[in-house]
């Protein structure tokens, strides 16, 4: 049987870090990818920092998995930041996550991992995947931990999208996934979220 590979989004936070470690556990092929959106070394950052490429860096070569960053930031502008200001602007209220998933996290990684023949896009989402008898394909569904569920940022995916996804976290609580963070000793705080 052919060996199945997964490119994993990397954010340098617990979850990407155990998804990474989940996927390895269950045999695929894996490649870490962190994408450079917006770049800031400010310690209460919510946005990309040295520290998190570091991390994830540090999590791929305790995993012995290869590890990249692509730089996506013009799209970020364009795509999210822009998108923000319009829609603030013209009195709307914006979620960048939303449009950040859209059209960087499952469309430029996603064709990212096409192109490079990757079977699979791994996220740190909390959100499951599940195949409908009734409808003939796969279906977003919730997390099952619903204080953890992100399934509503995750709303726009096609039927390919997610064929081609996999979220690993989606059957466990964020409690479970900070215990297999600490018991497989990835060198991140347990408390650090991504």
């Amino acid at each position: 049987m052919e060996q199945k590979s997964a490119l994993i989004a990397m954010s340098g936070g617990v979850d990407s870090s155990v998804a990474a470690l989940i996927m390895k556990n269950q045999g695929y092929d894996t490649f870490g990818v962190t994408m450079k959106l917006h770049f800031s070394d400010k310690e209460d950052s919510t946005c990309l920092t040295s520290k998190d490429i570091e991390d994830a860096r540090s999590v791929c070569e305790k995993l012995k998995i290869p590890y990249s960053v692509v730089d996506f930031s013009e799209d970020f502008d364009k795509y999210v930041i822009n998108n923000f200001i319009e829609a603030y602007e013209n009195g709307a209220t914006p979620n960048p996550c939303i449009e950040c998933n859209y059209h960087l996290k499952f469309d430029k990684l996603y064709k990212y991992g096409k192109e490079r023949g990757y079977d699979k896009i791994v996220t740190g989402h909390y959100a499951r995947i599940e195949f409908d008898e009734k409808y003939g394909r796969r279906v977003l569904k919730k997390a099952e931990d619903v204080s953890k569920d992100q399934s509503y940022v995750l709303f726009r995916l096609t039927k390919e999208q997610l064929e081609y996804t996999i979220f690993p976290l989606g059957s466990y609580s964020k409690d479970k996934i900070r215990e297999m963070a600490e018991i497989a000793d990835l060198g991140l705080s347990a408390k650090k979220d991504s």
